[in-house]
């Protein structure tokens, strides 16, 4: 049995920040389970990593999501996730325009008002599930809107999200779990052909349809490219969001002189996201593969390994952030490490962010007070996202 440290273990999901800081001062590159993969751990060294794709590539990693027990093709190896420059920026282009900050800006009386509805059907003086009820409605319901998705199907797009970002920690021995995530991926595929077959028949004003019209060199995407498009705004789209506001929640719950100053400002929630967003940065580690001998942190690397630069221990790395363990409202910002760095900045930190300021003000608008619910907080298993999939909190109502 292996000795090394298991970053899947439940006392290390619940608090990896003790274990994070431990390792930048004596290991800050090492090898751990699950998968034997090098972990960075520092923030000059996580900045390494994410700078240099020549090096560092994200195409290498196409494997991570189509480990030979999947048996067929994912589709989502085919997506700009895990592609490097130039294919990379070719891509991206067709995308970016519509979640820029002057597109993202029009959906704010729409997002408004799906939060405020939202937040309006949470039940008050009693224990929720504020992810099933809350973070994880909002930015489906958005995601529906700007893909012309079934917005019905929430509860699929994050089950389907969530096994295509934990599938590269899935025990080499829990066949149950692969045979759920061989469903999920032909599930996304079946669902995702017919949004495309339909765009074709009858195109609307939605990113699908879009997609469709699109030319790169004057060619139309292929049907991989478009299924990969799809399923990485499907998946990217939610696990931000949906953690965001979770942490977010449960932050203000430890925090009520926090969130007494938030409510009585809500022209504060823009720092308060971006301090959550370094504290407990949703996107959480980024994998690449060495494409040649380099050193990291002291420690030679051969070509082929496997390395996750841990994001969120580089947004609490002392050497950057003073008092980088403790949340600060008043910290300078914004903090952009946790949408990544470099060519795989992330797409949407522009609508993650709104949704999270629209969706606690609509919250908090509601209720003077946070307190947890008896049950525990349960945590997603995955070593790119990390956030809570349950999380009980009892609402108290606005005096």
């Amino acid at each position: 049995m292996s000795n090394r440290i298991n970053l899947m273990a439940p006392e290390v999901r619940a608090d990896p920040y003790t274990l994070y800081a431990e390792l930048r001062k004596r290991e800050p590159v090492c090898q751990v389970d699950p998968g034997n993969r090098w972990i960075v751990t520092r923030h000059e060294d996580v900045m390494k990593v994410l700078k240099n794709p020549q090096l560092f590539s994200a195409t290498a990693i196409g494997k991570s999501v189509q480990p030979p027990w999947l048996g067929r093709n994912n589709p989502f190896a085919d997506s700009m996730f895990v592609m490097d420059p130039p294919n990379h920026g070719r891509l991206r282009t067709l995308v970016s325009k519509a979640f820029g900050p002057g597109s993202i800006a029009k959906l704010e009386p729409r997002i408004r008002a799906h939060a405020q509805r939202l937040a309006a059907e949470l039940p008050l003086g009693q224990p929720v599930d504020f992810v099933e009820s809350f973070a994880l409605q909002l930015p489906a319901v958005v995601l529906a809107e700007l893909m012309g998705l079934d917005v019905s199907l929430h509860s699929h797009f994050k089950r389907w999200s969530d096994h295509i970002v934990s599938m590269g920690a899935v025990a080499p021995d829990d066949v149950a779990l692969q045979s759920e995530m061989r469903n999920t991926v032909n599930e996304m595929e079946r669902y995702l052909k017919e949004v495309l077959e339909d765009r074709r028949r009858e195109p609307r004003e939605d990113l699908v349809s879009d997609l469709l019209r699109a030319r790169v060199d004057d060619e139309a995407l292929t049907e991989r490219e478009l299924l990969g498009f799809l399923y990485l705004l499907l998946v990217a789209g939610l696990e931000t969001t949906v953690y965001l506001l979770g942490h977010s929640v449960r932050l203000l719950m430890e925090r009520p002189d926090v969130l007494e100053r938030v409510r009585a400002d809500f022209s504060l929630l823009p720092r308060f996201v971006d301090e959550v967003l370094r504290y407990e940065p949703p996107v959480h580690g980024a994998l690449r593969v060495t494409m040649a001998e380099v050193e990291l942190g002291g420690v030679h690397l051969p070509p082929g390994q496997l390395v996750l630069a841990l994001v969120g221990s580089a947004c609490r790395d002392e050497s950057i952030f003073p008092d980088a363990g403790t949340f600060v409202l008043d910290r300078p910002g914004p903090q952009n490490l946790p949408f990544g760095h470099g060519a795989h900045f992330c797409l949407g930190p522009h609508l993650a962010k709104l949704e999270g300021r629209l969706g606690l003000e609509a919250l908090l608008s509601r209720c003077s007070r946070l307190s947890p619910g008896e049950a525990p907080i349960e945590w997603n298993a995955s070593l790119i996202v990390r956030g809570p999939t349950v999380l009980p909190v009892v609402l108290h109502p606005a005096g």
